[in-house]
């Protein structure tokens, strides 16, 4: 089969769908590899080591796209959209519930579109989720106390605090992957640490983990009501699978937080969970909303792309040797891919997506 590697186009994204170590992989498997030339630069994988991993390198992006199988990193955006072919394979993060222009147009392509995010195995994990929410959790404090620091905005908190001076506060909103990864490097700089959550099993399980260095709260409005106002940093870590984020955090609580703190919504990709938050960008990464800056950079993996690429490559390349050996008859084979499956023959299929989208489902 042939498979195309675009270059992305996401503001400062240097993330690539495939690294060397992978195009090697289905190159040995007689599949055919075109990469965008540069594709790879910025995670730090030149033209010549893809040509020398067996891949050929083209000059437009048009010429990548004219394959039977795309595998990018983040969703088409509208540039892209006229690229994108009937019955062609896409396999891609999507997070098509914040996105409604680009369900629309995926239906109406008649492209076969495989979202990361939706693939699931039998236990309910997300194979190809995990590996960017666990760096995204990383990031998210990394980001939170350098926004701190009052030359950038914040109140000019350290997190760790010294002897004599309290630590920042840090409150994690979800204790699944995101959440947990989050206070592992809260609780790792000497920060103190809430992590609220519906799932009292899963607050337990995160006990097991930081003992008594995390407060573990039941999440309610109430709860979040009552932690929000002294809080440093406030990390949004909700995922509901396919769907929208709920909205935990109001304007009103917002108001509340202390002039320079600092809200981190790694949701933004799904809509957020934070009333005032709003998708920014790498080049212009925060705003200042009732008195807090706020984060709402949807792609915070592809700040670290070296490290990134091959933490999703080493996750998502038995799924492209699977759609490159098979085509869509790997749903067939797969369960767990075929739960990736967003649209089909100009039909949104994904239940969750649908829900979210309903005068689209039919």
């Amino acid at each position: 089969m042939e498979i195309g590697v675009p270059k992305e186009i996401k503001d400062l994204e240097f993330r690539v769908g495939l690294s060397p170590t992978s195009v090697r992989a289905c190159s040995d498997k007689g599949h055919a590899v075109f990469v965008e030339t540069n594709a790879g630069t910025g995670a730090g994988f030149a033209d010549e080591d893809y040509v020398q991993a067996g891949a050929k390198i083209v000059l437009k992006a048009s010429d990548v796209w004219n394959r039977q199988l795309i595998v990018k990193v983040k969703e088409p955006l509208p540039a892209e959209y006229p690229l994108i072919q009937k019955e062609q394979l896409l396999f891609t993060y999507l997070h098509l519930a914040a996105d409604r222009a680009l369900t629309e147009h995926l239906i109406s392509s008649g492209v076969q579109a495989i979202a990361y995010e939706t693939v699931e195995l039998p236990d309910s994990k997300l194979p190809l989720l995990a590996p960017m929410s666990i760096i995204a959790g990383r990031l998210a404090v990394q980001f939170g106390a350098r926004f701190l620091e009052r030359q950038q905005g914040g109140r000019g908190v350290l997190l760790g605090g010294v002897p004599g001076v309290r630590p920042g506060k840090v409150v994690i909103l979800g204790g699944g992957i995101v959440g947990t990864e989050a206070a592992r490097i809260a609780v790792g700089m000497g920060a103190r640490v809430q992590i609220l959550d519906v799932n009292v099993d899963r607050l337990a399980y995160l006990e097991t983990l930081f003992g008594s260095r995390v407060e573990y709260l039941y999440s309610s409005p109430l709860q979040i009501e009552a932690v929000i106002p002294d809080a440093d940093l406030l990390i949004g870590a909700v995922l509901v699978l396919g769907k929208k984020a709920p909205v935990l955090v109001s304007r009103a609580f917002v108001a509340k937080m202390h002039p320079g703190s600092v809200i981190v919504d790694v949701a933004v990709d799904q809509g957020g969970c934070v009333e005032t938050l709003r998708a920014t960008s790498h080049t212009n990464p925060t705003y200042v909303e009732e008195g807090v800056l706020h984060y709402g950079v949807p792609n915070m993996p592809g700040a670290v792309p070296w490290t990134a690429t091959q933490a999703l490559n080493n996750s998502t390349l038995p799924y492209v040797l699977q759609l490159a050996n098979s085509g869509i008859k790997a749903l067939e084979i797969n369960p767990s891919l075929a739960k990736g499956l967003n649209v089909q023959n100009h039909r949104l299929v994904h239940p969750a997506v649908r829900e979210v989208f309903p005068d689209l489902a039919d």
